[in-house]
């Protein structure tokens, strides 16, 4: 079971603006900001060289040829001769957790200009406040429900207040949530992996006459073909694909329909799928997935892999305790995770079992080239939340695991940046040219030959805020010399069961 670290600002951190970390001032002003003689990489137009890119306020004031684009005088020249610039990248699977209150600006200081939060509630909600106000920097957010789950729910105990998951019994106590959500302000509808059939397809229809997308886990009790048929906008991981493409689908379903769960009984439940999950991935029939994906691709729904939750998920052993990015996260956060892994993760895996996880992994990677090649628009999300994931550390790990998946560089770069912005039904987001919102990042070397290089950041512009080098090492210094601050003693990380 994966455990997720839900930490609150007041307990455990002090705010991103506290420590300085606010908007640059020049996001009031209106000076041009001029990027010269850089390579401009987008997954609309691949690699163009020698541009001139012009910035004022939120907006690309110009993009072309340094020959045709004149610098205005006045300027802000940033060099970018032997430079590389992308649009802003996004993580469209987090989970607002507050790991030291300082998720916002990580993710900002690591190029992820847009997020999408899967599970509403309050933190996200001040953080996206406090980010339109001016008071701290982050990325712009796209916040959705709670999570609607059946009755009973993984998420029943575990979620005592009710702020992160609500439960429906019936298709008229799913609309009713549905018609909660949509009036609290969602963004989408996040559906779980307990819903009976007949309350998701409530679910789907009562968001189909309020004009909302629903979105999430494909219940147990649903086929993923059924799901994207009724207008499912994504499907989050990779544990509901195998069914509909096993070639003993009849007698997996069954399995699956007979495996029993009580309240807030996630172990339980995940421990009994595995078996299950792991014969249908190995009883996977290419040319029925085939059909199934193309029928998916037909329909327009969108697949977030969230591939480095599986690598943690499935393969606990190879996760490196001592990852140098760990130093912008307090000593409480890092004992929980190394606590979880040595408690949770670990007991019990016998030999077979871990032989069993390789394998799988192996073929989520495959069945991730598949969807692409298949023609799903593919999303990088990494599902922040889950024990040793990094607010924007952690999705440029998820683009090197897309490309090892079988994506080229800059397919995989489309993935966090212009299949989200399509998804968003945003037409001035996620490419590079005149008029589009100023999210960019420039980088040292050229992630086309090498996706990794997406983690040498030279400069972040964030709504056209400029983070020049020197501001974004004195930014995640800041965070460094707060994470090693003594935390108060009844600060203690509380576990959440995911992946969600």
């Amino acid at each position: 079971m994966q455990r997720r670290t839900l930490l609150t600002g007041t307990a455990l951190g002090v705010a991103g603006a506290a420590l300085g970390i606010t908007r640059p001032a020049a996001a009031t002003g209106r000076s041009v900001i001029a990027v010269r003689g850089v390579t401009v990489i987008d997954a609309s137009g691949g690699a163009r060289p020698d541009q001139t890119v012009l910035i004022q306020g939120e907006r690309i004031l110009d993009a072309g040829p340094v020959r045709r684009v004149p610098v205005p005088h006045g300027a802000t020249v940033v060099d970018g001769a032997g430079r590389f610039l992308i649009p802003g990248l996004a993580d469209m699977h987090t989970h607002a957790v507050g790991i030291d209150d300082t998720d916002p600006e990580l993710y900002a200081l690591n190029g992820v200009t847009t997020t999408r939060q899967m599970s509403g509630g309050p933190l996200a909600r001040a953080w996206k406040q406090q980010i339109a106000a001016g008071e701290r920097l982050g990325p712009q957010w796209s916040i959705g429900s709670r999570i609607v789950d059946g009755s009973p729910s993984l998420w029943d105990e575990l979620d005592g207040d009710g702020s992160v998951h609500v439960a429906v019994a019936n298709p008229a106590e799913a609309r009713a949530a549905v018609r909660l959500e949509h009036a609290s302000g969602a963004a989408f509808i996040k559906t779980y992996t307990r819903l009976t059939r007949d309350s998701f397809l409530a679910v789907a229809d009562e968001c189909r006459r309020l004009g909302l997308p629903f979105l999430g886990h494909v219940p147990d009790f649903v086929q993923l073909t059924e799901a994207s048929d009724r207008g499912m906008r994504s499907v989050e991981h990779l544990f509901e694909v195998w069914y509909d493409t096993s070639y003993e689908e009849k007698k997996l379903r069954a399995a699956v329909a007979a495996v029993p769960i009580g309240p807030g009984e996630y172990n339980g439940w995940f421990n009994r799928m595995h078996p299950i999950e792991y014969a249908a991935a190995r009883t996977y029939d290419r040319r029925k997935a085939e059909k199934v994906f193309r029928r998916v691709a037909r329909n327009g729904t969108y697949f977030t892999p969230t591939l480095v939750l599986h690598e943690t998920n499935d393969m606990p052993e190879r996760i490196n305790r001592h990852d140098p990015r760990y130093r912008y996260f307090s000593a409480d956060v890092i004992g929980y995770w190394d606590w979880a892994l040595d408690n949770q993760y670990l007991p019990g895996r016998t030999p077979a079992q871990i032989v069993q996880s390789k394998e799988i992994f192996r073929r989520r990677l495959a069945l991730t080239a598949d969807l692409a090649a298949a023609g799903v628009p593919l999303l990088a999300g990494t599902d922040l939340g889950t024990t040793y994931l990094m607010p924007g550390f952690s999705l440029h790990d998820e683009l090197a695991l897309l490309v090892r998946a079988g994506l080229s560089p800059l397919q995989a770069l489309g993935t966090a940046t212009l299949n989200p912005a399509r998804y968003l039904g945003l037409r001035d987001a996620g490419v590079i040219a005149r008029g589009a919102v100023a999210d960019l990042v420039l980088l040292d070397a050229n992630p086309l030959h090498d996706i990794r290089n997406t983690k040498k950041i030279n400069s972040v512009l964030v709504r056209g805020d400029l983070l020049t080098p020197a501001r974004r090492r004195e930014l995640l210094t800041a965070i460094e010399a707060q994470a090693k601050q003594p935390r108060p003693a009844a600060a203690a990380p509380v576990g959440r069961g995911c992946p969600c």
